[in-house]
């Protein structure tokens, strides 16, 4: 093992070591927006400044675009986004009865260009999924999260809590390790913050470029040395409603941008 992951492993299993399902109580939730540098904040603050709004524009655009057999854009069903989608992203993922199971964001607007453009599935992590739904969650900007009461949910919530406080990888560590237990804390020179989805799709300095939230999760699964689910794996939707649920009240702030 190199070195530096070598020290970097150490440091997570000390820091990270015991887990508990305690959580966060609601009056200790903060964004990821608090744990910032100044700079940091300042740079998402500014949308002639945020990055994440050229992903924005180009949703915008492509809300517009007639595309598939159908010959239809979204704009042609849903009309005006402003209006239309104002809270959409704030109470994803959600039950789609059709699969039996929740759908994130991007999951329903590739849905939607199946069964009503009849186009093809954009690519995971793709510039035009990934704007697309940068566009419609920006929508929400400013609106507490609110996750779906939808009681056909539960079980999938559960396995999402599940698979948080479950340990993994080589490094025997959990989401809740860190997120739940030591956030505020240093490791590797950053602070650990409190994992909540808030402003997703974001921009990540680190990528230099806007990423998706389940991106974002399987980059922890390996940097705790753990085989990541496949993009769009039932998993990573799971997590993502749980990780919803923690974050309930707090705003949406898409395009966040992130160290």
């Amino acid at each position: 093992m190199h070195a530096l992951w070598r020290l970097a492993a150490v440091s997570a299993a000390t820091i990270c070591g015991i887990v508990s399902a305690a959580g966060i109580e609601d009056g200790e939730k903060r964004s990821g927006f608090d744990f910032m540098t100044p700079e940091t904040q300042a740079l998402q603050a500014d949308d002639m400044s945020n990055p994440g709004m050229l992903w924005v524009l180009q949703g915008e655009q492509l809300w517009q675009q007639a595309e598939g057999r159908a010959d239809v854009a979204c704009a042609g069903c849903h009309d005006n986004a402003s209006r239309t989608m104002r809270g959409v992203a704030a109470r994803y993922p959600a039950f789609e009865a059709a699969r039996g199971r929740p759908i994130d964001l991007a999951g329903r607007i590739n849905s939607c260009r199946a069964e009503r453009q009849q186009a093809e599935a954009l690519a995971p992590e793709s510039d035009a999924l990934l704007a697309l739904t940068a566009y419609v969650a920006h929508q929400s900007r400013g609106m507490p999260i609110t996750p779906a009461t939808d009681p056909r949910l539960a079980p999938f919530r559960d396995n999402g809590r599940r698979l948080f406080q479950s340990r993994i990888g080589q490094l025997d560590l959990s989401c809740a390790s860190c997120h739940d237990d030591n956030w505020g804390k240093r490791l590797g020179g950053s602070v650990i913050p409190q994992a909540h989805p808030t402003g997703y799709p974001l921009y990540r300095l680190e990528w230099q470029t806007v990423g998706s939230l389940q991106r974002r999760l399987r980059n922890c699964m390996v940097g705790v040395r753990a085989e990541p689910f496949a993009f769009g794996a039932p998993e990573l939707v799971d997590l993502e409603l749980h990780l919803t649920e923690r974050a309930r009240g707090l705003l949406v702030e898409t395009p966040a941008v992130r160290p």
